[in-house]
């Protein structure tokens, strides 16, 4: 009996370090870029940006967590759960904050400043990466016509597209052959 070989190298691809590395990478290259958009760029950030910027560390943080025992099954499935949770997370808020720029009203509006927990104040512990200075509705980036959000409703769609292929590949049975 011969397995689905493209299931199977995709279940084993769950099961090595270097890709969740390189999904950690991917994700860090996309926070460098926001920061440089910010400090290089001076294109002031708005709380959508922010908390669109979490989802993304959420996406570092599960490519490292599953770097850390890929072979571990509840490690893996711990990073599977953060991978999900960053991408979707970040798809709905793109959409919104897409729509906030698409359907500009002075009745649908984003906080001014970000609804962090009381504990753990990030945009003060951490005002150059976490504190907000733009309006969400402001188009201050297009790139081919899109701007930042659009884009990032790509890219978490992406991220979202090759986690379900990776995790049901690495979760559902190996299919037999004969």
């Amino acid at each position: 009996m011969i397995s689905n070989p493209s299931q199977s190298k995709l279940k084993y691809l769950s099961q090595q370090r270097w890709p969740w590395l390189l999904l950690a990478a991917s994700a860090l290259i996309m926070e460098l870029t926001a920061l440089f958009f910010q400090h290089v760029m001076h294109l002031e950030p708005c709380v959508m940006c922010i908390y669109e910027r979490l989802t993304m560390l959420a996406i570092v943080a599960a490519g490292l967590l599953g770097a850390i025992a890929p072979n571990n099954i509840f490690i893996r499935l711990s990073a599977f759960a953060v991978w999900a949770l960053g991408s979707v997370w970040g798809l709905l808020l793109a959409i919104e904050h897409t729509d906030y720029q698409m359907n500009p009203s002075p009745f649908a509006t984003c906080d001014f400043y970000p609804n962090f927990p009381e504990w753990l104040p990030l945009h003060e512990m951490l005002p150059w990466l976490f504190n907000p200075t733009g309006y969400c509705s402001d188009i201050v980036w297009t790139f081919l016509g899109y701007s930042m959000p659009q884009w990032l409703i790509v890219s978490f769609a992406i991220y979202l597209c090759i986690f379900i292929v990776v995790a049901l590949a690495a979760i559902l049975p190996s299919k037999k052959s004969a």
